[in-house]
């Protein structure tokens, strides 16, 4: 066992998400070795409480400093690293103009190698120790992505993307040359082989992942559907519902589904584990299709705001009653920072809603990045807070990085001003060290 003295933040499974942040001001965070080898939570509090009954242990102290959970990032594109911060007119002009050609260099291994690398070493200096992110068409882009988060013991999931028609050739799932399959065929013959080569290795799980809907063919969401039904334990991941253009595009080239969102129901890829980024442009139809199947929303609200998308709706999302979590996007996204995505989303919240905005607590912002995203990736009590039984996956935070921040928060006479302090004001800086959880 070993044991760090720090203030402590984490989350109660039960209360309401605007609540549910627990503090100790002299707190005690023990870990150990769980059956399976791993380093999990072992016991959590105030370190008078827990003092003598952990005596024997080993105990690192950190004083001034807090340990918070992990962060858990739903959706980003680890090939669109060098295209933060390009202009562009909107999503679609974006995508032509910057991601394409930069996807387009994920076809040599090496390349696909030093960004795999460069992207994992961003997540974990960010504070990120859980990630949902898309690859490119090339499977070699997977395995790169894959090996450099097994090195770090990173908790991470991606997939082969998924896109037969309607982007640049290079781009397109490839037939392998000599084969009597053609490529749509192949694409899902690559997924499947990914499935069985890497999911559940480690910490690592696989995503089915059409890029889009207007990307694939109806036979390549088909066959999607049903890789998602043979392997249930596998996530799922898109994108739906972002921008008026592409929903009218995909409502032209799918006219019998109801809605955007209703063509992935209508091939079998909305369920647990099924996480759709951005779900702006929802009514309150396709809000109870996410709630009946499962699936739940990544809010990507750096990427909205850069784009002109829209807004997500909490208030909605909230009545209706479906799972959300907050993301990063990079690269439509601004930054690796939890900190700008959370007060990015604190701004959704007052300029996006009704007239009279909602203010979202700094407890909920902290909830939907860490146990909030956790619980809607099917990963509650698994990472994402600091529980007993949870992974040991956590972040020192310094809350006086910055003569700013020092100030700041000297003056905070809650949690919820203490948090928010250094939500407004916080960067990479805050993160003083991550720390993942270790097989022995």
């Amino acid at each position: 066992m070993k044991a760090y003295r720090a203030s402590l933040l984490y989350f109660s499974p039960d209360a309401e998400p605007n609540q549910a942040a627990v503090f100790e001001d002299d707190g005690l965070l023990v870990v150990g070795l769980n059956e399976q080898g791993l380093q999990v939570v072992q016991a959590v509090g105030s370190y008078p409480a827990l003092q003598a009954r952990f005596a024997q242990v080993p105990v690192t102290h950190w004083p001034g400093r807090i340990i918070a959970p992990g962060f858990v990032d739903m959706h980003s594109h680890y090939p669109q690293t060098n295209v933060i911060g390009s202009p562009a007119d909107g999503l679609l002009p974006w995508l032509e103009h910057y991601t394409f050609p930069e996807e387009k260099r994920f076809l040599a291994p090496e390349y696909c190698a030093q960004a795999a690398t460069f992207f994992i070493a961003e997540l974990l200096r960010n504070g990120v120790t859980t990630a949902l992110t898309f690859a490119t068409s090339h499977p070699c882009s997977v395995a790169a992505l894959f090996q450099a988060a097994q090195a770090q013991r990173l908790r991470l999931m991606t997939g082969l993307c998924l896109m037969d028609r309607h982007a640049p050739a290079e781009l397109l799932n490839q037939k392998v040359p000599h084969a009597s399959v053609d490529a749509t065929e192949q694409s899902l013959m690559d997924s499947e082989a990914l499935i069985q080569r890497w999911h559940g290795v480690d910490r690592l799980g696989y995503a089915i992942t059409p890029r889009f809907a207007p990307t694939s063919s109806a036979a390549q969401l088909r066959g999607a559907g049903v890789l998602a039904a043979k392997y249930p334990q596998v996530w799922i991941q898109s994108h739906v519902a972002e921008n008026q253009a592409e929903i009218a595009w995909a409502r032209a080239l799918f006219p019998a589904s109801r809605s955007y969102l209703a063509t992935y129901a209508d091939f079998g890829l909305l369920r647990q584990r099924a996480i759709y980024a951005h779900c702006i442009h929802f009514d309150d139809e396709d809000r109870a299709l996410m709630r009946d199947t499962g699936a739940a929303a990544a809010v990507c609200p750096t990427s909205n705001l850069f784009l002109g998308s829209g807004f997500f709706d909490y208030a909605g999302a909230d009545r209706v009653g479906f799972k959300y979590g907050l993301a990063s996007d990079v690269g439509g996204g601004t930054s690796f920072s939890p900190f700008h995505t959370m007060l990015a989303a604190y701004t959704v919240g007052r300029e996006g809603q009704s007239k009279t905005g909602l203010s979202l607590s700094p407890q909920h912002l902290w909830w939907q990045h860490t146990a909030g995203a956790a619980q809607a990736l099917g990963l509650a009590g698994v990472v994402g807070n600091l529980q007993p039984g949870c992974e040991a996956d956590f972040v020192l935070l310094n809350p006086r990085a910055t003569p700013l921040l020092a100030r700041k928060t000297a003056l905070a006479n809650s949690l919820d001003e203490l948090l928010f302090s250094m939500i407004v004001l916080g960067d990479d800086r805050l993160i003083e060290r991550t720390v993942i959880s270790q097989a022995v």
